[in-house]
């Protein structure tokens, strides 16, 4: 997907308002698709994203988290983990699905569907310009962060 411009979205927020993709145009947009709020993997990761925040807002970067759960449950996970990054509910998929994160996946010997925990790195045209799949949470921000520091 590098190189191709990032598939569009409008997605509801933790205060319920709509986001859309277009409102990041003329900046760095970090979006970042995980499984579920408040586990420990997907809190270390919006913790990771919100302590860095300033240092991407810097660099002229916003950062934007997605999963299923629902509005109500980013309002709470925001509240309850002190989150300043931006979180969007996609309940039905259809996002992740544009993304190629809603995925088959395995535990425990047992089969479903879910999100790939991934991140695509969007340039100020909209355009993807970096992506990482199947990431392991330490030391993934500071990935994000020297990836933005070479492209901008």
């Amino acid at each position: 997907m590098v190189g191709v411009p990032a598939p569009g979205f409008c997605l509801p927020g933790a205060d319920e308002g709509e986001v859309c993709l277009e409102e990041y145009a003329g900046t760095w947009l970090v979006l970042y698709f995980y499984p579920r709020d408040n586990t420990s993997g997907c809190t270390l990761e919006a913790r990771s994203f919100s302590g860095e925040l300033d240092d991407f807002a810097a660099m002229d970067a916003r950062i934007v988290g997605v999963s299923p759960d629902s509005p109500a449950s980013h309002k709470k996970f925001i509240e309850s983990k002190e989150l300043r990054v931006c979180l969007l509910s996609d309940e039905e998929h259809a996002v992740m699905e544009k993304y190629g994160v809603w995925k088959q996946k395995r535990m425990y010997g047992r089969e479903f569907m879910g999100v790939e925990r991934s991140t695509f790195l969007i340039d100020p045209d909209g355009v993807i310009r970096a992506v990482w799949r199947k990431v392991r949470v330490p030391g993934h921000v500071e990935t994000v962060k020297e990836a933005l520091q070479a492209l901008s």
